[in-house]
């Protein structure tokens, strides 16, 4: 009879991994097959849109309560349970016949992603430390960032492929093979841990975490497409005061020594607030960027879905180097100075990519890309291998499936954020002008902002670490 590991091997850090990437890998994979879900299932630009955030929506809502969950009654467990609807959440996407079943079907994929992904970072800060934990989170950072290239990859292969004459359905049903060998070995592989204080179900949190981002991923996703009617309008202007009901709630629990969902001692670390925005700004920029940059290739110049998918070839290369590399770089340099040269890459990389879509335009291939996409990819690394690091490093082991759940709350909500806003900006800009590369040159330059705004946020943040 197999005892169960006590501490965190190599196999067991593998299986982590793969689970890490079925989530992650979802986002990006049907990026490259929207033109096919379109022509199939009848699907409108709106809906395509929803396809991809409504995902996004289920996995940031539900993600904090995952974690909850891992904590009170077993991470492995939780995370086993995860793979399971994720799972069956896919194989009811492949074989949907309309694109309202479709979209129901992911949502239920982004909830079984919320219960897999905390568990993940959870049991790597509470089972490793030193070398191991640094080698770990660097690990989960690559990953991380490699699923969302390596999706458009695969996913343009599987659709051009058409294999069994699946076509589109391919890049959901290539899951079910993954969460089968994660089923078999999980349990053998994975040490289980749980929080040494279970605390209670914070209902009242979970509803008003829910209620905020639901006001604002929707407006944000359907506002523009309805001309921004009152409900979008009343919506948005909900989220701010739904956010300090939300803070009042917290802090009324924690006072009264209940563990909250979001403890608010938390929220006051400077590494977690600077988390938020890092968060905010790179995965919004991630997510919104290859979703414009595989709709534009389709849509705009008629690429095919394996054309559109080897575009990210050398993005997903040079991130995989960049992370690679990103732990030594990090141990040298610092983790704060490693995110800025991360940024000092990415924005000159992006005014590349800029004039790359203003000068060959129509003639844009992966070999036109290929120079700033390199340069994309490394900085890249940088940036969220710099995510995790900073946004632990003044996390208590007690406190791993809070804190966690928190940054990876606000991870996944900006990447649904992002495939909205900048499928918006793009959509709105085509309609007004009529030029897909005006639409797709509009969307790098609010990502050029973005990434701006996360570099002089990094030196404020900087600025009041040395003031501590």
């Amino acid at each position: 009879m197999r005892t169960e590991p006590t501490i965190l091997n190599r196999a067991g850090l593998i299986i982590l991994m793969a689970g890490q990437l079925l989530p992650l890998i979802d986002f990006s994979i049907v990026n490259v097959a929207l033109s096919a879900i379109a022509q199939s299932l009848n699907a409108s630009h709106l809906q395509l849109e929803l396809m991809v955030a409504a995902y996004g929506i289920g996995l940031a809502v539900c993600l904090a309560m995952g974690s909850r969950l891992g904590d009170n009654f077993g991470r492995r467990r939780l995370f086993t349970l995860g793979v399971w609807v994720f799972g069956l959440a896919s194989l009811a996407c492949g074989i949907s016949s309309s694109i309202n079943g479709l979209l129901f079907a992911r949502v239920i994929q982004g909830v079984g992603a919320a219960m897999i992904l905390p568990q993940i970072l959870a049991t790597l800060h509470v089972n490793l430390s030193g070398k191991r934990h640094s080698f770990a989170i660097g690990a989960y950072g690559a990953i991380g960032g490699m699923a969302f290239v390596l999706g458009q990859i695969l996913g343009g292969f599987l659709v051009s492929a058409n294999v069994a004459g699946l076509g589109w359905r391919s890049v959901f049903l290539i899951n079910i093979p993954v969460c089968i060998g994660v089923l078999l070995f999980v349990k053998h592989c994975v040490p289980e841990s749980r929080s040494e204080h279970p605390a209670t179900v914070d209902w009242a949190g979970t509803l008003l975490l829910a209620i905020a981002l639901l006001c604002l991923l929707i407006p944000v996703a359907l506002g523009p497409e309805y001309h921004w009617s009152w409900p979008f309008i009343v919506m948005l202007f909900c989220v701010v005061p739904l956010s300090l009901v939300l803070w009042k709630v917290e802090k009324h629990k924690e006072n009264g020594g209940v563990f909250p969902l979001m403890p608010p001692r938390l929220l006051r670390l400077p590494s977690i607030q600077f988390g938020f925005i890092l968060a905010l700004t790179m995965f919004t920029s991630f997510g919104g960027f290859m979703f414009a940059v595989a709709l534009t290739l389709q849509a705009g110049l008629g690429h095919s879905a394996l054309e559109s998918g080897y575009a990210f070839v050398a993005m997903g290369v040079s991130y995989f180097i960049g992370s690679l590399c990103s732990a030594k770089i990090a141990n040298r340099l610092g983790k704060l100075n490693t995110l800025f040269l991360g940024c000092v890459l990415q924005i000159p990389a992006l005014l590349a990519l800029i004039w790359t879509f203003f000068q060959f335009w129509p003639n844009i291939n992966a070999a036109t890309l290929m120079p700033a996409t390199l340069v994309m990819g490394v900085a890249q690394s940088f940036i969220v291998s710099s995510f995790y690091r900073i946004g632990l490093s003044e996390m208590p082991s007690k406190d791993a499936g809070a804190g966690s759940a928190m940054l990876t709350t606000v991870q996944q909500a900006a990447f649904g954020l992002g495939s909205a806003l900048f499928g918006t900006i793009v959509y709105q800009v085509f309609y007004l002008t009529q030029s897909h590369q005006t639409a797709v040159i509009a969307a790098l330059f609010l990502e050029l902002a973005l990434f701006s705004i996360l570099a002089i946020c990094g030196l404020v943040y900087r600025r009041r670490l040395h003031g501590i």
